[in-house]
């Protein structure tokens, strides 16, 4: 279920006599190459977390679209810092606490906002005395077997199942970490984390190989993504 289809009066009757589980996805706006839109990380933790509501037959509320890309300068990125995008989400959370939802999921879709959420207890330690209680964080690419990436196969494959965005004939290649050492790969991937680091590593903000992508492979992904999210969610 979707919050646009909630209303006052019969949710808080759904509150008390079902007590719901509730969604928060959580993105970013931050560039990815030149054929995908700014929006690529909202966009697919949106779609998977209605997919994943529709599943458990949980209520997804409106995406917290902006996140931590500082490491994307000076490609182009729209951020907050780790602690306003922590204090927001507590913030949401404490008020859904308040009005009676205790059971809460924030699912992550932005490599760069782990931070914000590691420290998402210290927040709201004055509300919760234990860590049971506290909301679940998931970020979805932890529920595929595929290496992950950022605007490269993956990330263009799920986009293909989503969006009519997508401008495959502008794809490039872009880092290939697979060509690196073991040395160079640690070294790359810790710096493509640092403020200003990614484009250092990857020139062309790609990371791994866009040009192979299809529909088909980003239908796989959604949907052993959002079967595993299931599991654990419901386990």
């Amino acid at each position: 279920m979707d919050a646009s289809e909630l209303y006052d009066p019969e949710f808080r009757k759904l509150i008390k006599s079902k007590k719901p589980t509730v969604i928060i996805p959580v993105g970013s706006l931050e560039q990815h190459g030149a054929h995908l839109p700014i929006t690529t990380d909202s966009d697919i933790v949106t779609e998977i977390a209605s997919r994943l509501a529709k599943k458990c037959g949980f209520i997804v509320f409106p995406t917290i679209n902006y996140g931590i890309s500082f490491e994307h300068s000076p490609l182009f990125n729209t951020s907050v810092t780790a602690t306003a995008l922590g204090i927001i989400i507590s913030n949401i959370v404490t008020s859904l606490v308040e009005n009676g939802v205790t059971n809460i999921i924030i699912l992550n879709g932005h490599h760069g906002n782990l931070e914000a959420l590691k420290k998402l207890p210290t927040y709201l330690k004055k509300h919760f005395a234990t860590h049971e209680g506290m909301p679940k964080c998931y970020s979805y690419w932890h529920f595929m077997k595929h290496e992950f990436d950022h605007a490269g196969f993956v990330e263009t494959s799920l986009m293909l199942a989503i969006s009519d965005k997508v401008k495959m004939k502008k794809a490039k290649k872009g880092l290939i970490i697979e060509n690196l050492s073991k040395l160079e790969q640690s070294a790359a991937k810790k710096l493509s984390t640092q403020p200003g680091g990614f484009p250092q590593v990857a020139k062309n903000g790609v990371w791994g190989d866009p040009t192979g992508a299809t529909k088909k492979d980003g239908e796989k992904f959604l949907a052993e993504i959002v079967r595993n999210l299931a599991k654990e969610c419901q386990s």
